[in-house]
Order: C-alpha cells, then sequence, then structure tokens
C-alpha cells in the first residue's frame, strides 16, 4: 500500500478530530520514522514531540538527578512534584519503540500526570537501541525502580505508595518491572499501562487491521524491534513480551488505557485478561476512535484530556494513604 494512510478503517473509524489530525500529518509530509536513521528518528520523533500536548503545568518541584545502574551507568532521571511534602511517587518510562524517546519527550506527560494525581513522578531516561539491545532497557527499568523502592526517601518519596507506569515500549518495562517487584517482594500499588506493547509476535488481528497505520505502522514497529533485539530468540523472552510470563500471580492491580485504532490494541486486551485470569484487578479503559500517541495529543483531542483524568484518578486512589 502506498500513499497516505486511510483515516477511517472497516468498524473502526477514526473521531472527526482524530481524522483530522491525521490528515495533517499526511499533509506535512515528513518521513516516517523507519525511513530515517535511527539518530535521525531520535531527533524527529523529539522535534515532533510537543505539537499536540496541553501547556505544560507548573510544578513546585522539578530536579534531574541520577540512579546508578547494576554496570555503573548513571541512568538520568527527573522528578516532579506538586509541592515539598514527602509524596507518593509514579516511575514513569517513555514509549518509542526502545529506539526513540527520552524524559523531554514525555515532559508535559509527566507533569500533567503529577499535576492531576497530586503525586511525584520520576522520569527515567533508560538507555536506547541500537547503541543498547535488549535487555538494557528493562534492566535499566528495574534497577530504577529498584533504587527509588529502597532511597526513593532520600529525594521526599514515600516508599511505601509506589507505582510504575509507562507508555507502549515503556508501558512493557512497567508491566516487567511489577513482575520483578512480584518476585522481589517490593511493594507496588499499581501498574499504569498505556497502550502496552505485550507480545513476541506482531501477529494479532489488530496488528493485521492497522498494518497501514495510521502513525504507527508495521514498518515502523519491525524498524524499531530491528534495533533493540539482539536475536530472534530475545521476541520470546517474557521482558521483551510480558504475554509470555509464566504467572502474573500476585503482582500490582492494572490500570491500562488502550487507543482503539491501533496495532497493539488487542495485545493490551490479552494482557487485561492474562491478569485477570490470575485474580489480578484491573481498570480497562478503551478509547474510541483514537489511535497510538493520542495521550500526547492533549491540545486536539478530548480523549487525550480524558486519559490524563483517568490515569491521575487511578494514580490517586491507588497511592492513596
Amino acid at each position: 500500500m502506498t500513499g497516505n494512510p486511510p483515516t477511517t478503517f472497516p468498524q473502526h473509524p477514526l473521531t472527526a478530530k482524530m481524522a483530522s489530525v491525521v490528515e495533517r500529518m499526511a499533509r506535512a509530509g515528513h518521513p516516517t520514522l523507519d525511513q530515517l536513521s535511527p539518530d535521525e528518528a531520535k531527533a524527529s520523533y523529539e522535534k515532533g514531540a510537543g505539537v499536540l500536548e496541553v501547556p505544560k503545568p507548573e510544578l513546585a518541584r522539578i530536579e534531574d538527578f541520577t540512579i546508578p545502574a547494576r554496570d555503573g551507568y548513571a541512568i538520568p532521571a527527573r522528578l516532579y512534584a506538586p509541592s515539598t511534602a514527602v509524596l507518593p511517587a509514579l516511575m514513569y518510562f517513555h514509549g518509542g519503540g526502545f529506539t526513540v524517546g527520552n524524559i523531554r519527550t514525555h515532559d508535559t506527560l509527566c507533569r500533567v500526570l503529577s499535576h492531576k494525581s497530586g503525586c511525584a513522578v520520576v522520569s527515567v531516561d533508560y538507555r536506547l537501541a541500537p547503541a543498547f539491545k535488549f535487555p538494557t532497557a528493562s534492566n535499566d527499568a528495574w534497577d530504577a525502580f529498584a533504587f527509588l523502592a529502597h532511597e526513593g526517601g532520600r529525594i521526599g518519596i514515600d516508599i511505601t505508595r509506589l507505582a510504575v507506569g509507562g507508555d507502549s515500549a515503556g508501558g512493557t518495562l512497567a508491566a516487567v518491572c511489577a513482575i520483578l517487584a512480584r518476585d522481589a517482594g517490593l511493594p507496588l500499588a499499581l501498574q499504569l499501562l498505556v497502550y502496552p506493547g505485550m507480545t513476541a509476535h506482531q501477529d494479532t488481528a489488530s496488528h493485521r487491521r492497522f498494518e497501514h497505520g495510521p502513525l504507527l505502522t508495521k514498518a515502523m514497529i519491525d524498524f524499531f524491534f530491528a534495533q533493540y533485539v539482539r536475536t530472534p530468540a530475545d521476541r520470546d523472552d517474557w521482558r521483551f513480551a510480558p504475554l509470555l510470563a509464566d504467572d502474573v500471580d500476585g503482582v500490582a492491580p492494572a490500570w491500562i488505557g488502550l487507543a482503539e485504532c491501533d496495532p497493539v490494541v488487542d495485545e493490551g486486551i490479552a494482557y487485561a485478561d492474562k491478569l485477570r485470569a490470575a485474580g489480578v484487578a484491573v481498570d480497562l479503559e478503551i478509547y474510541r476512535g483514537v489511535i497510538h500517541e493520542f495521550i500526547k495529543m492533549g491540545r486536539a483531542l478530548p480523549e487525550a484530556l480524558q486519559a490524563h483524568g483517568d490515569a491521575a484518578r487511578a494514580l490517586k486512589e491507588a497511592l492513596a494513604p
């Protein structure tokens, strides 16, 4: 298929505002990330990341610091907090296919979640492909969470009230941390997963339905994962595909927010089902007529504002004293 992506799909029409955004993207004519080198893709994603974001909320505390990884690397992190009090915290992992994205590309979203929930947010700049392949991202994510759970008191965090979250690839990392936190006996109140990647092979019905987008395409997913995995066997590791985890009994409750018109929607639903089958409490929200990345389009989409509010409410309830 060539040309601009269609703005509607059988039985899955985009909302009028979502279709307008997709049409404007197509008219802009920028190359897709899979048509660029990894370094060019990183720069392009960052340049476009804030275009449709809501205004940045002001917060009482925004502080950059580093977290030691197991190999001695200093992982950059940023703390957001609406007050100087000791607060519960969400550790947040950005999306970007393990290849693009950083603290800056998700700055507004983390500010919004902190502002609306009243909780602190710690955003983590885990290492990216292709320079750092699987499982570096998941190792960095776990090292960061374990640091927060043990040392968070030093930065004004109530370490008895913690959540993990992320969007897309960051949602994968958050789900991995939730399983590891259970195994390590660390307290975790919530896993907040926004259109997470969960499956080993992109072979669900929604991957076929939205192979050509809008926005997230099969070609782009293949590009990201080609940068990240070392061998095909990596895909069958549960840290790449949490749906393959042997069991999820006893993991933290989940809030899962999905976009209806998104290749990864089916695997998000499948993970919600896996958690529920294990007796885990799940709040699943599917936002109709919107696409991957929608939560970062609050200036254009009411569904993004709704998701901000829903996620913040889930955080506030899970992290209440």
